[in-house]
């Protein structure tokens, strides 16, 4: 069985709750407090976002939420100590969907995905982009690629790391199309997209978050592409990467909600059907596609079936370009 199998299966099996009814041994939940542990420092988009479905969910569920952040260690630390937590529905882990990178690159993850955390679900889903600077002599995503593959080396893009999932696209694209570029990390996107406005990198793969406030008209950067299904509402002059001329290449950030591996089926359903509810609403709509976001929630099989399917985009990329498990 391939790697995408086994994982595929045991996410639906860890995702088949959506439609549970409430067992009886839970009616009472929640009693007390709920805690979100984000992995990453305040003011992060994981962060923003988390706390933003703290806000939502508060008043639905009747207890307030708190979110702790938890830094260190690739966001593994605050991932550790919810996997380890009581499993009663009181402990939850806010995290992007670069927990599916972190199984390729880290030799001794402290928690398994699927097993040690139990996916709830994944909403606001950000499509990444292909950013060159509004100076670039690159005005189409075909004339980056044709420069790309004419000078194999040449073209240089920004990430916020090596292994991070804007550096990890940039390889996944530059594979897609028959190109080879060069990479430059930074110590975090923002690093680089202030590279980019200088002109000392030509691209950038990012969220149209990363760069928002210099994208459009008059701003100091260019979207070629948007990862998306359709369109964003906040860049319609921006095509999708199909528009562009680049087939089956829709990729998206997500944040999602985790609980550690043994809470109860109807506490996970619950929680599950509340993000639903919540991502529904025309404000948390409004919210998303303010942040270039797509206001769109997986759970259950979908959910299941997306990690499944960004594990192996993933492993294969960092296969093909030799990242080491470290």
């Amino acid at each position: 069985m391939t790697i995408r199998r086994r994982t595929f299966h045991r996410l639906a099996l860890a995702t088949t709750v959506f439609g549970a009814a409430p067992a009886a041994a839970q009616d009472g939940w929640p009693q007390r407090p709920i805690r979100i542990v984000v992995p990453y420092s305040p003011g992060s988009g994981t962060d923003s976002h988390s706390r933003r479905m703290a806000q939502e969910l508060t008043p639905r569920l009747g207890q307030p939420i708190v979110v702790e952040n938890k830094t260190g260690a690739m966001g593994t630390i605050g991932m550790a100590e919810v996997g380890r937590a009581r499993p009663d529905g009181y402990t939850l882990l806010g995290i992007d969907s670069g927990v599916m990178i972190l199984p390729h690159l880290v030799r001794s993850m402290p928690v398994e995905v699927g097993r040690d955390l139990i996916p709830i679900a994944a909403y606001v889903f950000s499509p990444m982009g292909v950013i060159v600077n509004a100076a670039s002599p690159y005005r189409t995503l075909r004339d980056l690629i044709a420069a790309a593959r004419a000078e194999p080396g040449k073209i240089t893009y920004g990430s916020g790391g090596i292994g991070t999932s804007p550096q990890l696209l940039a390889e996944n694209f530059a594979s897609k199309v028959g190109a080879t570029l060069l990479s430059v990390p930074f110590r975090g996107a923002g690093e680089a997209a202030q590279a980019l406005m200088a002109g000392t990198i030509d691209m950038l793969v990012a969220t149209p978050a990363t760069a928002l406030g210099n994208l459009g008209p008059g701003g100091r950067l260019r979207m070629l592409a948007i990862g998306s299904e359709t369109r964003l509402a906040l860049l319609p002059d921006v095509p999708t990467f199909k528009e562009a001329g680049l087939d089956d290449f829709v990729v998206s950030s997500w944040i999602s909600l985790f609980a550690p591996g043994g809470t109860p089926v109807a506490v996970i359903g619950r929680l599950s059907r509340e993000v639903v509810s919540v991502m529904n609403t025309p404000e948390m709509k409004a919210y998303a596609e303010g942040v270039g976001a797509v206001p769109r929630v997986a759970v259950g099989a979908d959910l299941a079936a997306l990690m499944a399917s960004d594990t192996a985009r993933w492993k294969a990329t960092i296969d093909r370009i030799g990242l080491v498990p470290q």
